[in-house]
């Protein structure tokens, strides 16, 4: 087999327990005049240079430096999105199968995709006092699929402020 010059796991060298009497006296001349850094690191059992005592709180230290300056840069990232209520996604997902219900059931009815998002902003019209309400297309499975999509009904459903409960459906029928 064919020894490969890019893998450094396979190398000329013996690997295992190698005696070291066996070197010449020039050998260990030239290792002790060379500088430290340019020495080769031994092999492991396995054929992977073994990492040096030196260098292992070094590798710790980057180690931890990286996972604390990935957490910080994802704390950053989560405050710069915008937040939304807590309610807002119950309520949107109220609203949604409020409408698939009353339009008969997933099997006939699918509502416009901004029911979907999280929060369902887009289709948010208002946030009041009287809660939140969600104004939506809807149609057919596969209605906005079509080229153009063609919605066949509208639904504005009114959710309480705390996402609990249906408050009213001002409209659900076809589209004006």
């Amino acid at each position: 087999m064919a020894r490969s010059a890019a893998c450094p796991a396979r190398s000329n060298r013996a690997h295992g327990p190698v005696d070291k009497s066996l070197g010449s006296e020039l050998d260990h001349q030239s290792q002790r005049d060379m500088p430290s850094q340019s020495r080769e690191t031994p092999f492991t059992n396995h054929g992977h240079q073994a990492v040096s005592a030196d260098r292992k709180p070094m590798n710790r230290l980057l180690t931890t430096a990286t996972g604390l300056a990935l957490c910080l840069g994802s704390i950053g990232a989560v405050q710069a999105a915008p937040s939304l209520p807590v309610a807002q996604p119950k309520a949107a997902n109220l609203a949604r199968m409020r409408a698939e219900s009353l339009n008969g059931g997933l099997a006939s009815y699918r509502a416009a995709a901004c029911m979907y998002e999280t929060g369902a902003s887009s289709c948010l019209i208002s946030k009041s006092d009287q809660g939140f309400l969600f104004g939506f297309l809807g149609g057919p499975p596969g209605w906005q699929q079509q080229s153009p999509p063609r919605p066949t009904l509208e639904t504005r459903v009114l959710v309480s402020q705390d996402g609990e409960r249906i408050l009213a459906v001002p409209y659900n029928g076809p589209i004006p």
